[in-house]
């Protein structure tokens, strides 16, 4: 990423020249074109991230990534933002005329410089509805709708760039660069975003065979479908699911297995967290699912130890237990569930015999997070040994922040403290 925002950079710079910088509007010119080509190239870079390339997801993590993607968003929108401002303003002065007539004369005259401005519209359209005050007031689905408008903002913007930008009017080889690197992006995202899931779900055939409702508010689906065995998932991880019937085809959510492939089957369990997790209770034995992923480092691959503390709450428990079958023989684990109510703690059962065939522990905690906390002292009462441990965590956001803490205050070493959290 620093190579290529260094050769991004060196572009603009070569395609300089001390006139050009002193004429009227030159600076504001070739800093709108360095603002632009950044801006470019980082938004490029934002799109990878999210990719789902395998071996940058299994580097980083998808959590991660997607993390990177959210920080580094805004930036291609101010600075591609400031381009259209800048390049407006140098060029009116090099005219000697108004900001506004340039403005104008830009989106009428100019080639390709309308599409560019459309493209503009909607990255700033994807980055007000990204804001967390507006995201909260907008369906997942809506926002994630408004978000695909982002490949037709790149592709409008393509033509711009390379039949107006300096440094490719002057250079075939900077132009074959950039062109190379915007196909580049782009077949990445169509091979791993859409053509690998669309293979996949073909190839494995998945259809809900039995919904189930296994406690308050949450649903189990079980699919069957074929070769699952060349399913290159792991326990722990979660795969993006398509249902495809009416209100589930457009859109794909993100559930973790609550148990291991068994056969030809597979199983989630989902809380009622929105409107699209809610409807999963409402499917019917017979519907065509397609699936993409797995994703996820929150797996056996990470442990470097020959025990595990296993951290969940609530609904967090389901990439555990699945997570906790796929163990290594030999790694001894400690389970912890803390859960508001009795009711709300999943598979106890199923747990407690994956626990003792291990020659490990279970403990369960039942109250709000005020009556029970798993602070540092507690946690050091009921595993003292937890700073020799590799810790797995899964829970709502503020209850997983507040056992990183605690771990860190048992001596954790943050490299072995391996986590997923969701909202709440």
């Amino acid at each position: 990423m620093g190579l290529g925002l260094g050769v991004t950079i060196a572009l603009a710079v070569s395609s300089e020249s001390l006139g050009t910088l002193a004429a009227p509007g030159g600076l504001a010119t070739a800093l709108g074109r360095l603002t632009g080509l950044v801006g470019t190239y980082l938004m490029l870079v934002s799109l990878l991230l999210v990719a789902r390339f395998p071996w940058l997801e299994r580097a980083a993590g998808q959590e991660r990534l997607v993390r990177w993607h959210r920080w580094l968003g805004p930036w291609p929108i101010f600075l591609i933002l400031a381009h259209a401002v800048l390049i407006t303003v140098g060029y009116a002065a090099a005219a000697a005329g108004g900001v506004i007539p340039m403005a104008w004369r830009l989106v009428t005259v100019y080639p390709n410089v309308l599409a560019a401005t459309v493209a503009l519209g909607l990255l700033m359209l994807a980055g007000i509805t990204s804001w967390r005050v507006a995201r909260r007031r907008l369906r997942h689905e809506t926002w994630w709708t408004i978000h695909l408008y982002l490949y037709l903002a790149m592709a409008l913007a393509l033509a711009h760039q390379v039949t107006a930008g300096a440094a490719f009017v002057i250079s075939p080889v900077a132009r074959a660069w950039w062109l190379g690197m915007w196909l580049g992006t782009a077949g990445v995202v169509l091979i791993f975003r859409f053509g690998l899931p669309l293979w996949r779900s073909v190839r494995h055939g998945l259809r809900v065979v039995e919904v189930r409702r296994e406690g308050p508010g949450t649903t189990t689906v079980i699919m069957k479908g074929s070769r699952l065995d060349r399913l290159s998932v792991r326990g722990g991880q979660y795969l993006n699911w398509r249902f495809l019937r009416r209100g589930h085809i457009v859109h794909a959510h993100p559930y973790s297995l609550s148990a291991m492939p068994q056969g030809d089957y597979l199983r989630i369990t989902v809380k009622a967290l929105g409107d699209h997790s809610a409807d999963l209770a409402r499917l019917k034995p017979g519907t065509w699912v397609a699936v993409e992923g797995a994703y996820g480092q929150l797996t056996h691959r990470v442990i470097e130890r020959d025990r595990v503390l296993l951290l969940a709450g609530g609904v967090g428990i389901t990439p555990l237990r699945a997570l906790l079958e796929d163990l290594p023989l030999g790694v001894h684990p400690v389970v912890i569930v803390r859960a508001s109510k009795r009711q709300d703690v999943l598979f106890h059962d199923e747990l407690a015999h994956l626990v003792k065939s291990r020659g490990g522990r279970l403990e369960v905690l039942v109250g709000s997070r005020k009556q029970v906390r798993l602070d540092a002292k507690k946690l050091r009462e009921l595993v003292p040994d937890a700073a020799g441990r590799d810790v797995f965590m899964c829970g709502p956001e503020g209850l997983v922040n507040g056992w990183r803490d605690a771990l860190e205050g048992v001596g954790v070493p943050m490299r072995h403290i391996h986590s997923e959290s969701f909202g709440g």
